[in-house]
């Protein structure tokens, strides 16, 4: 009943048009089922499609910066979780959560959402991404060791021995897909330089060109089509500039093109309302567009233009120790990576550095081996002669809804949450974290978000780190401000207001209200003096004595709190910091609570909770 109860809510989620697509994709999905389910195929066994008969990879059409002498020669890729990459290097249908491994079941009929019994399809996902590809054959190509293409050659057997097409969880997911045959582009054209064989050439060309097609017919679209859409459309592109096959550049241009308005707003900030996946769409739009320039296809000109804008909010979020405002999920999602991990965040805006014209990141401060390998030394010289742009003290992104303040001598960062909940009809990534906000002094974590943990097991899990009473914000009789309908799906929504902003020299105002509670409506007031001092002001309209009020302020997990009366002193390394209460009759306590910094990890933080009966609670914040 709850898989039918979720269906149905999900279906109120579809537009008529939206369900006639899904119907569409059911009859193709029939048809490949008849004929991929009898029989079990490698999806580099042959071409399935005689269209692509013609098609023929081109190398040099990467553009690769073949003469880079900085480089890593890594062989393990970093797995979500902290798992040992050395202990599931085959264990391609693991289920890491538990010993219980993903069935080899026909794709389709595959329920992976919410599998407790087995594990996070989002976990394994990662090591089937086959980033390790592209690094082995990176490593080869570069040292011409042997011990590499063996390492890479028994890899690739072994998976397409034991993930036949559309079989098993592999396959479960277009954009997946799409980023593994990104990263099978890559390892082509190394090993193409390389003069390896030509049997394990044509194999990865077959399984390229087969995956791509695949793609290209259920490419996500309605309410699906978020970040999936983009990654999707760029995997698209890069196999028809590989090839020099027009629909396909075509296809990816045209909806990359479409898209770029209607995912992001004006302003600069994605609709997912999430800093991770907006690094993750710009990667994509990022590896597709050097692409274009790289072969002489004109950029369309309103690609420039946005992602300019997304570069300098990005940048904007980052402070002058490296620390990072982020609200909403973030699963750690890339798309390629030649040194097994990097900082993604430098890494993107770095590539933007070197096609637009600006340095969004200080370049002789990268060190991302990407880059080295998808920009010559001349567009490095060249780049690091570009204006370097740095964020202003204060920025408000009325549109977007989010608010990035620093200090006048730039130790405190802080961010402040006063935007929509998510993206379209599901808001798939957004948190209900409405007028929430974060707090860095020194590059310290002070005041935090909790983070993300998990997707697609432990529901509790995935609903406590989305929840009200987990952020720095107002939460009322215990509910949410928005209502949770399913792990990527969202029913009611909070919407937020933006009721004034000012700057007055060394002050800034912001005031915000959301209606998550109606008829109760929260205003919160935050009042900054760029120094070190940030008020902050709840207001609570239309509540009566029944209605709970609490505020909470999450704390980083090495902050040391202690109570006296009015005050509460916050202790983290260099950090000090006090909370005065100015409003009475306001109880005090401090709750354990879950925090996670990295995606499939979680730990015990603490959080203080402050609650009152009145309407209105002010306080103020001093740094000292």
């Amino acid at each position: 009943m709850a898989d039918l109860a979720w269906l149905i809510r999900r279906l109120k989620a579809m537009s008529v048009p939206e369900v006639v697509w899904r119907l569409s994709q059911k009859a193709i999905q029939k048809k490949e089922e008849k004929r991929f389910k009898s029989r079990k195929m490698a999806v580099t066994d042959t071409l399935f499609s005689r269209k692509l008969l013609s098609l023929q990879l081109n190398a040099d059409r990467m553009h690769l910066n073949w003469g880079n002498q900085h480089y890593s020669l890594s062989t393990e890729i970093p797995l979500l979780g902290g798992y040992d990459y050395k202990c599931y290097k085959k264990q391609w249908n693991a289920g890491f959560q538990t010993e219980n491994e993903w069935p080899e079941q026909f794709s389709y009929s595959l329920e992976y959402k919410q599998r407790d019994d087995i594990g996070d399809a989002r976990t394994n996902w990662e090591i089937n991404r086959h980033f390790q590809f592209a690094l082995l054959a990176k490593n080869y190509a570069a040292s011409r060791n042997e011990k590499y293409l063996i390492e890479l050659t028994d890899l690739f057997e072994d998976w397409n021995a034991k993930n036949p097409f559309l079989w098993g969880i592999s396959w479960t997911s277009v954009m997946e897909v799409a980023i593994r045959c990104s990263n099978w582009c890559y390892a082509w054209c190394f090993l193409k330089k390389s003069n390896v064989s030509k049997e394990l050439l044509n194999k990865l060309q077959t399984g390229i060109l087969n995956m791509t097609d695949y793609i290209a017919n259920h490419y996500s679209r309605y309410s699906s089509a978020n970040n999936h859409l983009i990654v999707e459309a760029y995997a698209i592109g890069q196999t028809g500039i590989l090839c020099n096959y027009m629909p396909w550049i075509k296809l990816s241009v045209d909806i990359l093109t479409r898209e770029l308005p209607l995912q992001n707003y004006s302003d600069g900030i994605n609709k997912e309302l999430s800093l991770h996946y907006q690094s993750f769409y710009m990667e994509a739009m990022g590896l597709m567009m050097r692409l274009l320039i790289k072969n002489g296809i004109d950029v369309p000109p309103v690609w420039k233009h946005m992602l300019d804008k997304m570069c300098i909010y990005v940048a904007n979020c980052i402070g002058d120790y490296g620390e990072v405002i982020a609200f909403g999920d973030d699963d750690e999602g890339k798309i390629l990576d030649l040194q097994g991990g990097m900082n993604h965040y430098q890494y993107v805006l770095g590539m933007f550095s070197m096609m637009l014209d600006k340095q969004y990141t200080k370049l002789t401060d990268v060190h991302c081996e990407n880059l080295y390998w998808l920009f010559n030394e001349k567009e490095w010289n060249l780049s690091k002669n570009k204006p370097l742009y740095c964020p202003p003290l204060s920025v408000c992104c009325k549109e977007g809804g989010n608010t990035i303040l620093r200090s006048n001598d730039r130790r405190i960062l802080i961010g402040i949450d006063h935007a929509a909940l998510g993206f379209g009809s599901i808001a798939a990534h957004g948190h209900a974290d409405a007028l929430s906000f974060q707090m860095f002094v020194g590059g310290q974590p002070v005041f935090i978000d909790p983070g993300t943990y998990i997707y697609h097991c432990d529901l509790e899990s995935r609903n406590a780190f989305r929840k009200t009473q987990n952020h720095n914000t107002v939460c009322i009789n215990g509910r949410d401000q928005s209502e949770m309908l399913g792990a990527f799906l969202w029913g009611r929504k909070a919407v937020c207001r933006l009721i004034d902003y000012s700057e007055m020299q060394d002050r800034v105002e912001i005031i915000a209200s959301h209606d998550g509670y109606t008829p109760v409506i929260h205003t919160r007031k935050f009042m900054f003096d760029r120094w070190s001092e940030l008020s902050i002001i709840d207001q609570i309209d239309n509540a009566n004595q029944s209605n709970q009020i609490q505020i909470n302020y999450i704390l980083a997990p090495d902050c040391r709190v202690t109570i006296e009366e009015r005050a509460i002193h916050i202790t983290y390394n260099f950090a000090r910091v006090k909370i005065i209460i100015k409003s009475p009759n306001v109880n005090v306590r401090i709750r354990d609570l879950q925090y996670s910094a990295k995606y499939g990890r979680k730990q015990v933080t603490k959080g203080i909770i402050l609650e009152t009966l009145s309407g209105n609670l002010s306080l103020k914040i001093t740094v000292e």
